[in-house]
């Protein structure tokens, strides 16, 4: 079984945030990685789906945001689409009313 479980070292012992599927006494192997800064919307929504108020979606932190400059790009692109704007279409429909 391959699962990430975060943790937090106190007195000596590592204490899990979340349940861990675990027999008493299983062995396991640990990796330390270094911890990643969370801006504060993360770190609420990971604080809900702790104490189970909230349920994240299959693959919720496998997606990757575009940078800044690839959001950009992708604007440039979308508004040189052939065609009216969106916000010209809603208001002539407007106007026929």
């Amino acid at each position: 079984m391959l699962e990430v479980v975060t943790a937090v070292y106190e007195k000596g012992v590592l204490r899990p945030l979340s349940p861990v599927p675990l027999r008493e006494r299983q062995t396991v192997r640990l990796q330390i990685l270094p911890e990643e800064p969370e801006d504060e919307a993360e770190q609420i929504i990971q604080k809900l789906a702790n104490a189970g108020i909230l349920t994240l979606p299959p693959g919720y932190s496998s997606v990757t945001p575009l940078s800044e400059r690839e959001r950009l790009e992708l604007a440039d692109r979308l508004g040189r689409a052939p065609g009216k704007p969106l916000s010209e279409i809603i208001l002539e429909e407007r106007d026929a009313w």
